[in-house]
């Protein structure tokens, strides 16, 4: 079973970088010391890298383009990107910087929470999704921190071949 893992997209992130979705321009700094989780790429900041901090509603976005309507779900918070352009994601599957403990929130499609899971350090998140998207009403996931609750990264259903 194949997951489709997403960072944010290049286009979004312009849009971030100009302003964000709470209507704020960036906060841009440079991480003097590396490991910031940038979402545009999902890997940490190396240190000397421009970042930006921005608001970003990760379930808005993913309705905007589903039809779907999330209400009150429609939330949104704080993530990093990089703040110079970014080349995007160069792996394949889970990101390898995203081993710490990780809540994953299940939507349906029509952008209601169905649930959450908790996936402890070392756990195997393609077991994890695997059982989260056994729930047939599951539509995407969103991989969020456990200590602060950002998000982190959308996983949508694997394609039916």
């Amino acid at each position: 079973m194949e997951f489709q893992i997403s960072a944010i997209d290049p286009a979004v992130v312009r849009e971030l970088l100009k302003a964000d979705d709470a209507g704020r321009a960036p906060r841009v700094s440079v991480d003097e010391t590396g490991g910031a989780p940038v979402r545009c790429c999902l890997r940490k900041a190396a240190a000397g890298e421009r970042i930006a901090l921005v608001s970003y509603a990760p379930l808005r976005r993913w309705a905007a383009g589903t039809g779907a309507d999330p209400g009150a779900y429609d939330e949104q918070g704080p993530i990093f990107l990089h703040a110079d352009p970014c080349p995007g994601r160069d792996e394949d599957g889970w990101p390898a910087a995203h081993t710490s403990p990780r809540v994953l929130r299940a939507y349906s499609a029509d952008g209601r929470i169905r649930g959450g899971r908790v996936l402890p350090e070392g756990a195997d998140p393609e077991v994890a999704l695997k059982e989260v998207f056994a729930d047939p009403g599951t539509a995407v996931v969103h991989v969020r921190a456990i200590e602060y609750g950002c998000f982190h990264f959308e996983v949508a259903r694997p394609a039916l071949t």
